[in-house]
């Protein structure tokens, strides 16, 4: 056995998102304020910083304002603001614009800006560096570290130059060991040492499940007489009928436009497929008109929280905390998750100084969670509550209608007194003989595509000779209960391609998994029927490398 290196840290931070940047930033402000030296570092297992961030997006900056005030002045991304709001309802060969005065006026978008949430990230790492952040990108938290007292020390980087068989190559390195006096999750949606951590501190003992729906994103160049910068268009309706969600599309810079398609992940019909449903989406008239004449120039996929207020777990554990979308502050209706995730690595860092100031470590920051769920979050989540699991339970239409009451009485300060529960997303699917089967048009190669050619537009690469980061507790499930009972289902929630039953022709059908394909969604972590498959991280900066998702 090599042993491995380790490095010592004040502050450990696992990912380069939204919440681990600002974590870093706030922290090394306090530091340079008090005087004081502080040592942080910051994982992030894309190959750059913003290489797995995906996000629609339309960006609050309420965070931001409380960060760095002068983020104007700095160069900043944030240089669309939105200027029109659309939300329209969609049917086959049509679609309906609900007007905005029927929502609560928290539900505007003024104020805020379209831009990708990828260069957002990279524009904050700079300013991280710039205060004395270290990042290491391409390096993926793959086990963490505890003390013989149980609380968190750190983290391990994985081994590099391990074999598919576990056998070690000529190019072998160990993992590093990354200590620190507090290490802040910030792995995004479903993180696998969140999953891990949430278990061994019971975590979400107290708290609803987490919700996500899976998102597919695409970005188009576009004829330029049909692009109005700023302008955002949301939509809900066709084509879905057997789950809930709803499309986007944001005007973004340079003649380009993101557009994307959101399904929950609490679908019952196992022959629905996520991609496919975005693929039609995509040929409404409305839609193809603004298509037509462009070309498609990026896609991926990521899974998003959806569970709300109800769902976030507790937050502080000894040695540890969670941060962003590991805990999940998205709000749902809002569409929004990068501000509240920002605003928690900061309460978290603000926390994490106090504590060290104090010469203490390894402890649970309370003052980080009680000082969480006495803030704007706290409120901004509280408001919207019941939105989530209304439209699960009462349907896309009749669901909406609720919703919105129920946040006009909040915003009113009238309130109903009660918080609606969730069940996980993998329960409650339907046998595959008493679901309606779905027929999907075949793509047109001009506005709807298959999903290899999607993927590969990802730019997602693994080192093809390492160990399957997709992994099964049993093998024997995928055949003798997911075919059996769901005509295997992972074929077509992947948003990627990764699974596929072979030998059906043979009469030995087995599941075949091409771990090259995928783009680090979480889906299948998320909604395999019996939680049988797990999500472990490849070798470092492997998967999708966006470049301005």
């Amino acid at each position: 056995m090599i042993e491995r290196e380790s490095m010592a840290y004040d502050v450990v931070i696992v990912g380069a998102g939204p919440a681990g940047l600002a974590a870093g930033i706030r922290l090394k402000q306090l530091a340079d304020a008090a005087g004081r030296e502080l040592s942080v570092c910051i994982l992030e297992k894309g190959s750059e910083v913003g290489a797995h961030i995906l996000s629609g997006a339309v960006i609050d900056p309420r965070a931001m304002d409380e960060l760095l005030p002068e983020w104007r002045e700095l160069g900043s991304p944030l240089t669309v603001p939105v200027t029109e709001n659309h939300h329209w309802v969609l049917t086959e060969k049509s679609k309906y614009g609900m007007p905005h005065l029927m929502m609560p006026p928290f539900m505007s978008n003024k104020g805020t800006y379209t831009a990708s949430l990828g260069n957002v990230c990279r524009w904050l790492a700079g300013q991280a560096e710039a205060l004395g952040v270290e990042i290491f990108p391409g390096f993926a938290a793959a086990e963490v570290l505890f003390h013989e007292n149980g609380a968190v020390k750190g983290v391990a980087t994985g081994d590099m130059g391990v074999a598919r068989d576990g056998t070690h190559k000529p190019d072998y390195q160990p993992g590093m060991e990354l200590h620190g006096k507090y290490t802040f999750f910030a792995e995004g949606a479903r993180g696998h040492l969140t999953k891990e951590l949430k278990r061994i501190f019971s975590l979400d003992t107290e708290s609803e499940p987490q919700t996500y729906g899976i998102g597919l994103k695409e970005l188009w160049d576009i004829d330029p007489a049909k692009h109005v910068p700023g302008r955002v268009i949301h939509t809900q309706g066709w084509p879905l009928t057997d789950a809930w969600g709803g499309g986007f599309l944001y005007h973004q810079e340079n003649n380009q436009v993101a557009l994307g398609f959101v399904v929950a992940l609490d679908y019952r019909n196992p022959h629905l497929a996520p991609f496919e449903e975005f693929q039609r989406w995509k040929q409404h008239p409305e839609i193809r008109a603004i298509l037509e004449g462009g070309r498609r120039v990026s896609y991926g996929a990521r899974a998003i929280n959806e569970g709300g207020w109800q769902s976030v777990p507790r937050l502080a554990f000894e040695g540890g905390a969670l941060i962003g979308c590991s805990a999940g502050f998205v709000n749902v209706p809002r569409i929004k998750g990068s501000h509240t995730a920002m605003k928690s690595g900061m309460l978290a860092a603000e926390a994490a100084f106090e504590a060290i100031v104090a010469d203490r470590e390894g402890d649970a920051l309370q003052a980080y969670e009680d000082n969480l769920r006495s803030s704007w979050i706290a409120d901004e989540l509280k408001m919207v509550r019941n939105v989530e699991p209304m439209v699960a339970k009462f349907g896309g239409m009749f669901g909406t209608i609720l919703a919105g009451a129920d946040m006009w009485m909040r915003y009113l300060k009238i309130g109903l007194p009660f918080t609606m529960k969730h069940r996980p997303d993998n329960e409650g699917m339907w046998r595959k003989d008493i679901a309606r089967k779905i027929v999907y048009p075949k793509p047109d190669g001009v506005i709807s595509f298959d999903r290899l050619s999607s993927v590969f537009l990802s730019n997602t690469n693994h080192e093809e000779d390492q160990p399957v980061h997709l992994t099964l507790k049993d093998p024997s499930i995928p055949i003798t209960v997911n075919l059996k009972e769901y005509d295997a289902p992972e074929q077509r929630y992947c948003p990627a391609g990764v699974y596929e039953i072979v030998g059906h022709e043979e009469g030995n059908p087995r599941l075949q998994i091409n771990a090259q394909n995928c783009v680090h969604c979480k889906t299948c972590d998320i909604k395999d029927p019996m939680q049988n498959i797990n999500w472990v991280v490849p070798e470092g900066g492997g998967g999708p490398n966006y470049p301005n998702m």
